[in-house]
């Protein structure tokens, strides 16, 4: 019996409600001429308009190309009272088989096709993730454009990442690097960022980008605001998750310095004999003592709440990426015979 062949590239599609147009997508990608062995990766999040039944149908007739999950209504992760996809987007990456992934919404705006230059790419450059940018971006310049223009500007300033498309989904990784990715609540965004936390390599490349043509978009000038609410966290985890002392100690010192000078400045003032009762600055120098003091404290727990995090999982503050090992040559002894 021949032993069945592994792929390369597994494919990840999470799908929900896309009856009108998965058909498309999946032929899209079956017909793709590759020099690869790929399988297509469906997480199909438990849909109610047929997606399911036609999935089902697909992974019938491609048994060798096409591995089906059909997640439940009660594996969905729920975010602000709304149910959502993440947790079939994390399970698509556990489930699959290639050495490289690649993600690709079902909705046809990106175009399977860029999937073996992307992956040309990355072994020519011995990247760790090929981001795609949409070059000739096919969408509504005041909803879609001018918003993801400013929350990819944001991201980039503050995180220190330099990709220019921040909400392009077609992306490929490599599989180590995809399956520690911390793909909590809505932080399917910033990847690049996740990946980079990891010390991986990144680079990006211009890919195709069609008008959509079935279905109507969920995001919209709302969710930009829901991204700077997540950039915060972003920048939080890319400089102080490690350190978090370094931030709450630092303003907590800050804090506590101004306090004490504050107060020593009304001790002053009382020894000289002036009434300090009730004066505002002296309730601004309790707080700023008073506060000071608790951020150093939250910045103890937090020190010692990650390092907690980190050992009992025996997980690494650290990647090595490779492992060269240089080996001596040693000369045999020289063999006398009498």
């Amino acid at each position: 019996m021949m032993a069945e062949k592994k792929p390369l590239v597994s494919v990840c599609i999470p799908t929900y409600q896309h009856a009108a147009y998965i058909r498309q997508c999946l032929d899209s990608v079956l017909q793709q001429q590759t020099s690869f062995p790929f399988e297509i990766i469906i997480g199909e999040d438990d849909s109610t308009d047929g997606t399911r039944e036609i999935c089902l149908d697909y992974a019938t007739r491609y048994p060798d190309q096409i591995r089906l999950f059909l997640r439940k209504e009660e594996e969905k992760i729920i975010i602000n009272g709304n149910k959502t996809g993440r947790y079939n987007i994390i399970q698509n990456f556990r489930e699959a088989r290639g050495k490289y992934i690649a993600m690709l919404d079902g909705d046809l705006q990106n175009d399977p096709s860029d999937i073996p230059m992307m992956l040309d790419e990355m072994k020519r450059g011995d990247w760790d993730v090929v981001a795609g940018n949409r070059k000739n971006r096919k969408d509504g310049m005041f909803l879609r454009k001018i918003p993801s223009g400013i929350a990819n500007a944001l991201i980039r300033r503050w995180t220190g990442v330099y990709i220019k498309d921040y909400g392009c989904t077609l992306k490929i990784f490599r599989r180590e690097i995809a399956e520690d990715l911390g793909i909590y609540g809505e932080l399917h965004r910033f990847i690049p960022v996740l990946a980079k936390m990891q010390g991986a390599r990144i680079t990006q490349v211009d890919v195709k980008h069609h008008p959509r043509k079935f279905g109507k978009s969920k995001y919209g000038i709302n969710r930009t605001f829901k991204v700077l609410s997540d950039l915060v966290l972003m920048v939080f985890f890319r400089k102080y998750i490690q350190k978090p002392m370094h931030l709450f100690g630092t303003i907590g010192f800050i804090a506590f310095g101004i306090g004490l000078l504050i107060n020593l400045y009304l001790l002053i003032l009382k020894i000289m004999g002036q009434d300090i009762w009730g004066k505002p600055i002296l309730i601004a120098g309790l707080i700023f003592l008073l506060g000071g003091i608790q951020l150093i404290t939250v910045g103890i727990i937090a020190e010692i709440t990650v390092r907690t995090y980190f050992e009992s999982q025996n997980k690494k503050t650290y990647k090595v990426r490779n492992l060269y090992e240089a080996r001596q040559q040693y000369k045999p002894a020289l063999e006398i015979t009498v």
